[in-house]
């Protein structure tokens, strides 16, 4: 099956340095991919009404959707996507018009939604929803449907969540090799 990549508006998705894109994902418009981004079977990423930026050795896992807002009279920007470097992005997520900062898990099922912010080094537990405009100040897990701060990350679980976006990295340099 061919890469579902294509223009909206003339605008083309955009991809850095050996980045691997599942030939069943489709990726729309107005997308920026860093280096060494992954995404995995069924993404679907809609850069249509705004931007979507991925940042360096993100990965987006299997069935997530990722969606902006566009620009209104109350909100003149709207909110674009914006994932920052070493991101780990679980199964099944809904991203849409938030900003989430540098080495992030977001647990799968997880929803976060218009103007949420995730600051640097967060868990975002399975199954979390974060609601519009909440921020997730950084060092913390969250967890619960709407999320809640749940308790300081150790100094091991802040590490790991760069090791997390490192496995990913072995694991899309192997699809790369395989031919996939």
């Amino acid at each position: 099956m061919k890469k579902s990549v294509s223009p909206f508006k003339g605008i083309h998705p955009q991809f850095g340095e050996s980045c691997y894109v599942d030939s069943s994902s489709i990726l729309v418009g107005d997308i920026i991919c860093g280096d060494d981004v992954s995404i995995w079977p069924l993404v679907a990423a809609r850069g249509d009404v705004n931007s979507i930026r991925i940042g360096h050795r993100t990965n987006i896992q299997d069935a997530t959707v990722l969606h902006v807002t566009r620009s209104s009279v109350s909100n003149s920007d709207g909110y674009p996507l914006i994932i920052g470097d070493d991101v780990t992005v679980g199964h099944k997520c809904m991203l849409h018009g938030c900003t989430l900062g540098d080495r992030i898990l977001v647990g799968m099922g997880a929803i976060i939604m218009d103007g949420a912010v995730v600051e640097d080094d967060v868990f975002v537990g399975a199954g979390c929803l974060v609601p519009p405009n909440k921020t997730l100040k950084s060092g913390y897990l969250y967890v619960g449907s709407p999320a809640k701060q749940a308790r300081k990350l150790t100094e091991d679980e802040i590490s790991f969540l760069k090791i997390s976006a490192e496995n990913y990295l072995v694991t899309k340099n192997e699809y790369i090799a395989e031919g996939l």
